[in-house]
């Protein structure tokens, strides 16, 4: 096994949490609306749409490869999925007004204190388009290299760790790589690649 899924694995060993109920109250992230959607065929329908932040929860998913071509995952708290942690790579939400390419070059610097010399658009897809208009995009940040440090919210706990594409590979192969936007990504990213 390698020395990085080494360290990898110990993080998310001290990132491992139980979430609990803080409190009985309504949640203010993420809410719904209800909307009466009048179809052309003449019948109405009623759909729920999920808000987060009060907004769509459009997001980027970041794969970003520095300049020795090794590639940077995260690892925080997933708390809510069976293994609470997660391994991923760089992602956030656009803010408002934002372009997406803009979205990801603040969350990657952000998150992992990189900068990258060129952004490159693999694919956009809806999260959850049965309940949600969040469209998220998939980018390839190429040669990155460490300009500051991370600046998180207050909230974020991250980790991040270059690895070599076989190591994302071999993470992702041992379940540790778990969530849909990084599955994603990391199919993209071998299909750009086979096709270079």
């Amino acid at each position: 096994m390698s020395k990085v899924i080494e360290q990898i694995e110990q993080t998310m060993q001290e990132m491992k949490s139980l979430a609990q109920i803080a409190s009985q109250r309504e949640g203010h992230f993420i809410t719904s609306k209800v909307y009466e959607c009048h179809l052309n065929c003449g019948r109405v329908i009623f759909r729920e749409k999920l808000l987060k932040n009060g907004k769509d929860g459009s997001a980027t998913i970041i794969v970003p490869f520095t300049k020795d071509n090794r590639i940077l995952v995260v690892v925080e708290p997933r708390v809510f999925t069976r293994k609470t942690v997660g391994v991923g790579f760089p992602a956030g939400y656009i803010e408002e007004g934002e372009e997406a390419v803009m979205g990801a070059k603040r969350e990657l610097l952000e998150e992992t204190g990189y900068n990258a010399e060129e952004f490159i658009k693999l694919d956009e897809f809806y999260q959850d388009e049965g309940c949600s208009s969040a469209l998220n995009r998939i980018f390839l940040a190429l040669n990155c290299e460490k300009v500051k440090e991370q600046k998180l919210d207050r909230d974020e706990i991250v980790k991040y760790f270059e690895c070599t594409l076989d190591e994302v590979l071999e993470l992702e192969r041992r379940g540790y790589i778990e969530g849909a936007n990084s599955k994603l990504a990391i199919m993209k990213v071998k299909e750009y690649w086979k096709g270079r």
